[in-house]
């Protein structure tokens, strides 16, 4: 019954949004932000802190539990990255921005800072302005607690010590506005902290950058060192507290490579968790801390486990009463008897929707996606297929709703990374995409996470080589199958998926019509040298963790101008679209300059799209959709759909 009230009315919230007898869902309706980013229910489960968007800007609204609205804030067009309640009363807001602070050597880099919004009084407060020797950004999530009745937020912060910047610990009293930084122990590699339900930090992440060491330190009296590792390519920080809320917890590699997760408790003794199992994420409780269980993909299904049986049982009535749609857990209130849940509708899209244990019922909060009817869903398929040196590749077909799966053509949507992956459900680029006739191919190509560690590790060295042939291979597959018209594919993608398309355009030549990258590396030495200078001219984890996938040992590796687009742009033989973010920090503007220049010294065909303001991730709703817009024009006027 739940089911079909939520999807009645989010068909006609939908059809009301929506133009009548439209051929096409209008691309708005997929490229604008979605119109709810993100939904939190109070610890007294009375209220939901929701960020709301119009497509462009954003407002932070507060509704009661029954859906009334009680307090509302605009946004414009800041980023809001993350909302978190401290107590009933006072809603914790991550927001980023794209800058350059004076007196910093380096580029622009992201920013992030927490401000502090109180119900009762409707004012909002900046947490961490004006610290002495101190930033106001925030290098990690707010740790909320409540210590004597007090909602106190612990926020990892900037100090500046004989003119280097250290991760130190701040304490904000929400109640008094007092803030102090704590008697940390804190060293120039500190990267993390946790802190305990009472309020004492009690477990320290350090990680030397440039030799690639990682340590972990418990506080009893002092600060100990109770675990090291070799970590090159990255820290492994804190996961959280384990089963006791008291122990720590840490996603640990074995010397053979296994991923665990270990128990690190206060007397020095150690325990391996789920060894062997990935899990993509830890459940705890919100009250005392304490490790309840975790989730990851079984397959394509989402899977929720719980050491707790009655925890269990809980959970799968949950999901039962939206049998057949993907469920995952948003928030819940401190008892756990309030729960916000996403719910993605292979016919309807997703949604969100507030369900009460108690009351064993459940209220919709609203669509993702604003104007979405069934007609704009395409269906999707998972699928697996056989790369040439034999690996197994999985991924996902979404196949143009209402056209027979025959001869179709083709968009190749490869993921960023390169060790992200795809999953099932709602993915607005690839259903937009769907929506012009075209059927989307995402592969989990070789290097991907998420199925086990020889699948990545089969990735290493491979970057423009075999993780680019995973891709061809699936085209001639599904070619073979009869599913696609091989005469009518082009390749799409952002980030590592941006290189992706180049690379297809240069490297693995004659499969495709159309390339567009969006924030695609192209000149992989450069890229490099870029990492270098923002570790301050040091190598560090960042530029390690590129070079294993790249295969090269150093900047005078040969193979990295042959698998670099832009060094290769004479061969490109199908028209490329470039599109770019110019307060892009993690690919920078550059990439897309120096492809853009090679090609027209190669005289060869290209378009370039540049998105002013616009950072990595597309956080602006007016430069998603042109990102949308030209990209459909392009493979439109290249590669038509009928």
């Amino acid at each position: 019954m739940l089911k079909t009230i939520l999807a009645v009315l989010a068909a006609c919230i939908a059809v009301l949004g929506s133009p009548a007898l439209a051929a096409k869902p209008d691309l708005a309706v997929y490229g604008r932000l979605p119109n709810i980013e993100d939904a939190v229910v109070s610890p007294d489960g009375t209220k939901v802190a929701i960020i709301l968007t119009d497509g462009e800007k954003r407002f932070l609204v507060i509704r009661s539990a029954d859906g009334k609205t009680l307090k509302g804030v605009g946004a414009g067009t800041t980023k809001l990255r993350g909302i978190d309640w401290a107590g009933d009363q006072h809603v914790i807001v991550v927001t980023s921005q794209t800058t350059a602070v004076y007196g910093l050597r380096g580029p622009k880099r992201e920013y992030y800072t927490a401000t502090d919004y109180d119900l009762t009084t409707g004012k909002t407060k900046p947490l961490l302005q004006g610290q002495k020797d101190a930033m106001n950004v925030i290098l990690g999530a707010p740790m909320v607690r409540m210590i004597g009745g007090d909602p106190v937020v612990f926020l990892e912060g900037v100090y500046f010590a004989a003119e280097e910047g250290m991760d130190v610990l701040f304490r904000v009293n929400l109640r008094t506005g007092g803030t102090q930084m704590l008697d940390s122990g804190a060293t120039a590699s500190t990267d993390g902290w946790l802190v305990d339900a009472t309020g004492k930090p009690v477990a320290m992440s350090v990680y030397d950058n440039r030799r690639g060491k990682w340590q972990l330190r418990l506080r009893d009296d002092h600060w100990r060192t109770v675990d090291e590792a070799d970590a090159p390519t990255g820290s492994y920080g804190i996961a959280g507290f384990g089963r006791d809320g008291k122990s720590v917890l840490v996603w640990r590699s074995t010397p053979d490579n296994k991923t665990v997760l270990r128990e690190y408790r206060a007397d020095g003794t150690k325990e391996d968790l789920a060894e062997g199992k990935a899990l993509d994420g830890l459940l705890s409780d919100p009250e005392t801390l304490a490790l309840l269980g975790g989730y990851a993909l079984d397959g394509d299904d989402l899977a929720y486990t719980f050491f707790d049986k009655t925890s269990q049982k809980t959970w799968n009535s949950v999901v039962k009463a939206f049998e057949g749609d993907r469920v995952s857990l948003v928030s819940w209130s401190n008892n756990r008897r309030k729960v916000i849940v996403r719910v993605d509708s292979a016919t309807l899209g997703p949604a969100y929707a507030l369900v009460d244990l108690d009351a064993k019922s459940a209220s919709y909060v609203g669509e993702v996606y604003a104007g979405l009817t069934p007609e704009g869903v395409s269906p999707v398929r998972s699928i697996r297929y056989k790369a040439a040196d034999g690996l197994e590749i999985t991924g996902y077909l979404t196949l143009p709703k209402g056209r027979e799966p025959k001869n179709l053509p083709l968009i190749v949507l490869p993921h960023g990374g390169p060790e992200g992956r795809d999953e099932p459900g709602f993915d607005w680029w690839s259903q937009a995409l769907a929506s012009r006739g075209y059927a989307v191919l995402q592969p989990n190509f070789r290097g991907s996470e998420g199925f086990g560690w020889d699948f990545i590790k089969a990735g290493f060295g491979e970057w423009g080589k075999k993780m680019q042939t995973d891709l061809s291979d699936g085209v001639r597959e599904f070619a073979k199958q009869g599913l696609i018209d091989p005469k009518r594919v082009c390749i799409v993608g952002a980030s590592y998926g941006g290189y992706a398309a180049l690379a297809g355009a240069t490297l693995d030549r004659g499969v495709y019509r159309c390339a567009v990258s969006v924030a695609g590396p192209s000149d992989l030495k450069r890229f490099l040298v870029t990492n270098i200078d923002l570790n301050n001219g040091e190598i560090g984890a960042a530029q390690r963790y590129w070079r294993r996938f790249m295969g090269v040992d150093s900047l005078r590796d040969p193979d990295l101008a042959a698998i670099s687009p832009a060094q290769q742009a004479a061969k490109a033989d199908i028209p490329i679209l470039l599109i770019h973010g110019k307060d892009d920090t993690v690919v920078r503007y550059d990439q897309s300059q120096a492809m853009a220049d090679a090609l027209r010294k190669a005289g060869k065909p290209f378009d370039f799209v540049t998105l002013d303001g616009e950072d990595h991730w597309l956080s602006r709703g007016a430069s998603r959709l042109k990102m949308l817009t030209e990209t459909v024009a392009f493979v439109e006027k290249h590669n038509p759909p009928d």
